[in-house]
């Protein structure tokens, strides 16, 4: 069947018949997913992957959100569910990638799949999705999945100069932090990006396998091209309960654990990354509360370990406002989403000034890098995550990969170490693409 794409307010030609029904355990996730445009969210071998598109919603502009949103609401309103497992991730599940500015070409899209497998807490399910008026005979596994094609290797990786050469970059941080010491922002996130050219065509399959196999602990995602392992979580909403891992403040590994460790102490007490981290946790704490009865705010972070690097993190939570008679209901995870981005760990403070600041310096069309990234369900929650440390395959020629890292910029930075920085932050997806 073709797909259908539908403009965000337009009304959607067929009702979209879904069923879930539980399975036992499919092993590896990520290995179920077939060699094209494969979607997924998966964390610790839990989470789901789909594979083809049974709707696409492309959308634009500052309302970019709210139109998906609202395009969602449209399929759910001529939906037939029936859902055997009733857990998140199961029933009519969407994927989105949306871009960091709200004046980008690129806009965003949301993909309903075909067909997506799940699993959460030892249980795991299967999930289907056509075009229809009835419900068809129970789905299996074996008849979603079908014959897959071998997962390829890309071949041998070259690297060339992005937007800016390293040179540039260096001078765009000096720059930033001039900025910063007039007293124009406060934080100011910079993206860097590196060209890869490989042999054969990328299959994501690959990158994605390695990504979650070397970096367990982050959210590995795939949707429409933007693939990557982010330890940043925009906005998980579960049951009425909200959470964010912001992330600010980093530091290089050597790869020896003693020295690690006493790397990690320098990290927790650094006046600049604490400095760099403060701000990030106040723009999601700030971007929150109107929306939830109660949060709470870690007084000091902790420190995040990554085989390439160490962080400092916070998780902030909070519980939605429940929804009463007369008021709105509880906003979805995308509407959170949107409210939360751009945060200071992905933009800057002030925030307007700081995206005044990018576009005047950076040099570099962000597209879908920085933006939200993940997936909700029919009740509205969901997992998103920041493509801030990823690549996107070249749609027209799947051997060119662009690399994405940022970098947080404050008072203290210094223009060498914030390079290095950034390189250390593009080890995950080189090490993904390289061929042992």
């Amino acid at each position: 069947m073709s797909t259908l794409t539908t403009p965000a307010a337009g009304a959607v030609p067929r009702p979209l018949v879904v069923r879930t029904v539980a399975i036992d355990d499919p092993g590896d996730l990520l290995a179920l997913l077939p060699d094209g445009a494969p979607l997924a969210w998966v964390r610790r071998g839990d989470g789901i992957v789909g594979w083809g598109e049974v709707l696409r919603v492309p959308v634009r502009g500052p309302d970019r959100f709210a139109a998906a949103e609202d395009a969602w609401h449209e399929v759910l309103a001529h939906a037939i569910v029936r859902d055997e497992v009733d857990l998140p991730g199961t029933g009519p599940v969407a994927f989105g990638s949306f871009a960091f500015d709200e004046d980008s070409p690129a806009g965003g899209v949301v993909v309903i799949p075909r067909v997506v497998v799940g699993r959460r807490g030892g249980q795991a399910w299967l999930t289907t999705i056509d075009t229809g008026a009835t419900i068809g005979a129970t789905p299996t596994l074996a008849t979603a999945v079908g014959e897959r094609a071998p997962v390829t290797a890309p071949g041998p990786v070259s690297y060339s100069d992005g937007a800016v050469d390293d040179a540039g970059w260096r001078d765009v941080v000096t720059r930033c932090v001039a900025a910063i010491r007039a007293g124009e922002v406060e934080k100011v996130v910079l993206a860097r990006d590196v060209r890869a050219h490989a042999a054969e065509p990328v299959d994501a399959r690959w990158v994605l396998g390695r990504l979650a196999g070397g970096y367990p602990s982050c959210w590995t995602f795939s949707v429409d091209g933007m693939l990557g392992a982010t330890p940043e979580l925009l906005v998980r909403s579960d049951k009425g309960l909200v959470t964010s891992r912001v992330l600010a403040g980093t530091i290089r590994r050597t790869g020896d654990d003693a020295a690690d460790l006493t790397r990690a102490a320098i990290l927790a007490h650094s006046s600049k990354d604490l400095e760099e981290h403060e701000y990030a946790v106040t723009s999601v704490a700030d971007s929150l509360a109107p929306f939830c009865s109660s949060t709470n705010v870690p007084d000091v972070p902790f420190v995040l370990h990554l085989p390439n690097v160490l962080h400092l993190a916070s998780d902030v939570t909070g519980v939605l406002r429940a929804a009463v008679a007369g008021h709105s209901p509880a906003p979805s995870s995308l509407a959170l989403a949107a409210a939360l981005h751009p945060t200071a760990a992905v933009c800057g403070t002030p925030t307007a000034a700081a995206r005044a600041l990018i576009a005047r310096v950076e040099g570099l069309e962000r597209a879908r890098y920085a933006g939200p990234v993940g997936w909700f369900g029919a009740d509205g929650d969901g997992e998103w995550g920041i493509a801030l440390r990823c690549a996107e395959i070249d749609a027209a020629d799947p051997r060119e990969i662009r690399l994405f890292a940022g970098c947080g910029i404050v008072s203290a930075s210094d223009p060498e170490s914030e390079l290095a920085e950034s390189e250390a932050k593009l080890v995950p997806m080189r090490q993904a693409l390289a061929t042992d």
